[in-house]
C-alpha cells in the first residue's frame, strides 16, 4: 500500500473543519445546558442583585478573549499558510529581525486591555462586596462543619441543622438586604449557590460576610464547592426565597413549632452518645419488639452537631430521623416509633457516612 501524504494547506483545512465541528457540539450541548438553567458557555441568569454585575462583566471579558484567540489563532494559521516551505524554495527566506512598530502595538494593546478589565473587575467587586454599614434586617449565622450546614437566624432565635443529603433550608426574603456570615468549625468550606453567581469560603478562625438581596421567589439549591474531606459530596442546602410575609409567617411557625410528644410509659429508654464526628458509644444497641423507643441522646461532641436515625424504621419504609438535632455539648430526648423484630442499622442524619451502629430488635 502507498501512503498519501496530505499538503500543510489541506492539514490546515482538516484542522479549521474539526475546530468548527467541536464548537458546534459545544454550541448545541450550551444550549441544552442553558435551558436547564445549568453553566455553559455564559453563567445563568442571576436571582440577586449582586450577581447581576457579575453577570454583566462576563459577556465583555467573555467577547474579548474570544476576539484575542480569533485573532492569534488566525495570525498563527496565516503565517503557516503563507510562509510555509515550497518544493520550490531554495535557502532560508529573507530574516527579519526586530520591528518596532509590531513591538509596540503587541505590548501596547495587551496592557490597554488588561487594564480596562481590572479597572472594571474592581468596579464590579465593589458593588458585589459591598456592605451597609448595619445590617437592617436578616442576620443569619451560615456554620460549615464534616460535613453538614447550621444556619442561625440572629434576631428570630432559630437554628437548623441538615440531615443527610437533603441539608438544611435557608428561608429568605425577597428584595431585602440580608446579611450571611460565614464560620467553619474543622476545615475550610465553600458557601455556593450557582443562581446567586457568587462563592465564599468559610474559613476556621475568621467570619466572611456578605450582603444579599435576592430577586426572584424560588427554591435554589446550595452546595459546599470546597473539597473539605470524605463526604464533600454530601453537603448540600437548599435556599427558599418568598415574599416578606410568607417570611413572617415560615418565622411564625417555627418558633411556635410543637415539642417532641412526651413518651409513653410503657417505652424503653435506651442510652446513646455521641463522642466525635466518627463516633457513636455504643455502636450496638438491642430493643424488644413493638415497643416505643426513647433516644436519651448526648452529644459530648464539642465541635459539631449530631442525633440518631434509624433505616426503614418508619411504617412506611422510610428512614426514621430524631429532631431536632442536638447542638456541640447538648442533650436530646427522641422517640421512636415501635419496631418489628430484626436487625437495623441507626446512623447520625448529619454524618451518615461516619457514625453508625446497628440495632438488634428481639421478639418476645
Amino acid at each position: 500500500m502507498v501512503g498519501h501524504r496530505l499538503s500543510p494547506s489541506k492539514k490546515a483545512v482538516l484542522s479549521l473543519a474539526g475546530l468548527a465541528f467541536a464548537l458546534a457540539g459545544c454550541a448545541a450541548e450550551s444550549a441544552e445546558q442553558a435551558a436547564g438553567q445549568f453553566p455553559g458557555f455564559f453563567p445563568v441568569p442571576p436571582v440577586t442583585e449582586q450577581g447581576q454585575f457579575t453577570f454583566d462583566l462576563y459577556p465583555v471579558i467573555f467577547v474579548i478573549a474570544v476576539a484575542v484567540f480569533l485573532l492569534v489563532e488566525g495570525l498563527l494559521i496565516w503565517i503557516v499558510l503563507r510562509y510555509r516551505r515550497r518544493p520550490t524554495d531554495e535557502g532560508l527566506p529573507p530574516q527579519t529581525h526586530g520591528h518596532n512598530l509590531l513591538e509596540v502595538l503587541w505590548t501596547a494593546i495587551p496592557a490597554a486591555i488588561v487594564t480596562g478589565l481590572f479597572i472594571a473587575t474592581v468596579n464590579t467587586l465593589g458593588h458585589v462586596d459591598r456592605l451597609e454599614p448595619e445590617p437592617t434586617g436578616v442576620v443569619i449565622d451560615v456554620t460549615g462543619f464534616q460535613w453538614q450546614w447550621t444556619f442561625d437566624y440572629v434576631n428570630e432565635e432559630l437554628s437548623f441543622t441538615g440531615s443527610g443529603r437533603d441539608g438544611p433550608v435557608m428561608a429568605l426574603p425577597v428584595g431585602e438586604s440580608v446579611r450571611i456570615r460565614l464560620h467553619a468549625q474543622d476545615v475550610i468550606h465553600s458557601f455556593y449557590v450557582p443562581q446567586f453567581l457568587y462563592k465564599r469560603d468559610a474559613v476556621p478562625g475568621r467570619v466572611n460576610e456578605f450582603d444579599v438581596v435576592v430577586r426572584d421567589a424560588g427554591t435554589y439549591t446550595g452546595q459546599c464547592a470546597e473539597f473539605c474531606g470524605l463526604s464533600h459530596a454530601d453537603m448540600f442546602f437548599t435556599v427558599e426565597a418568598m415574599t416578606r410575609a410568607d417570611y413572617d409567617a415560615w418565622v411564625s411557625e417555627q418558633q411556635t413549632a410543637e415539642p417532641t410528644a412526651s413518651p409513653p410509659p410503657d417505652a424503653t429508654t435506651i442510652e446513646l452518645t455521641a463522642v466525635d464526628t466518627f463516633t457513636f458509644e455504643p455502636t450496638t444497641l438491642s430493643a424488644p419488639a413493638d415497643t416505643p423507643l426513647v433516644f436519651d441522646f448526648r452529644n459530648v461532641d464539642g465541635t459539631a452537631p449530631h442525633n440518631v436515625a434509624i433505616e426503614a424504621a418508619n411504617p412506611d419504609g422510610s428512614d426514621w430521623i430524631g429532631l431536632p438535632v442536638a447542638e456541640a455539648n447538648q442533650s436530646a430526648t427522641y422517640l421512636a416509633p415501635p419496631l418489628p423484630a430484626g436487625s437495623y442499622e441507626f446512623y447520625c442524619a448529619v454524618h451518615p457516612t461516619t457514625m453508625r451502629g446497628s440495632l438488634t430488635v428481639e421478639g418476645n
